[in-house]
């Protein structure tokens, strides 16, 4: 199986996971990306059968309505059962990298209301340690040069993403060469910064459920 094929698996899975605990009143998170995208076609099919959906993204909202699910604003929604989203990077512990995108605060948002955090990845994204993927870091304009040079501190190598705004008219810093032997601890360093918006770090509330995408089918690991 190609990658394109191990995300559409593993969205499947998702799908499959979380159908037979909706009803008409569910609503669910969904996040952003290509993984994500998979997700949200595959749920499509099943439009009839839960509420809708509360997107992490604007580019998210817009693939939901393009299929007929409706869209809910966070603040109208009393509670999440799922949220199901993709990573840039797991380990073993579920703890993840996610930013990518650049939609990490809104995804970080949606996950904290949900319930059960549902992650789907295809198998190269589970790393023994998080960091080989750069960690972004949404700031404050600016704040940009500042958090720079904090993040530098912290044994990073911070790098401005051009030409991107998040959803939330902010900039992103992808932070190479990190190894994250401590995800929360590191995340919380990082959110303590001034003019840090959030980071890509999801440790402090880590997926609860990884699907994962193998050669061999799709695989399930639990929080430990």
């Amino acid at each position: 199986m190609n990658q394109d094929q191990l995300k559409q698996a593993v969205a499947q899975a998702a799908v499959d996971f979380i159908l037979p605990q909706l009803d008409a009143k569910s609503v669910v998170g969904v996040g952003t990306g290509s993984t994500a995208n998979c997700f949200i076609d595959a749920l499509a099919k099943h439009k009839a059968e839960f509420d809708g959906a509360v997107a992490s993204s604007e580019t998210t909202a817009t693939r939901l309505r393009g299929h007929g699910i409706p869209v809910y604003e966070l603040n109208a929604v009393s509670d999440l059962e799922f949220y199901v989203d993709g990573a840039d990077e797991s380990d073993e512990r579920l703890n993840l990298i996610k930013g990518g995108g650049a939609a990490l605060t809104r995804e970080k948002i949606v996950a904290a209301v949900a319930k059960t955090f549902i992650c789907i990845a295809d198998a190269s994204k589970l790393v023994p340690v998080l960091g080989a993927f750069p960690l972004p870091v949404e700031v404050i304009p600016m704040a940009r040069s500042h958090v720079a040079r904090e993040l530098v501190k912290l044994g990073g190598d911070p790098v401005y993403r051009e030409g991107v705004l998040t959803d939330n008219g902010n900039q992103i810093l992808d932070v190479h060469n990190l190894s994250i032997v401590n995800p929360a601890e590191l995340e919380a360093q990082i959110n303590n910064i001034v003019g840090v918006v959030c980071n890509g770090l999801f440790a402090a509330r880590p997926a609860d459920l990884l699907l994962l995408g193998t050669a061999a089918g799709v695989k399930r690991l639990t929080r430990q």
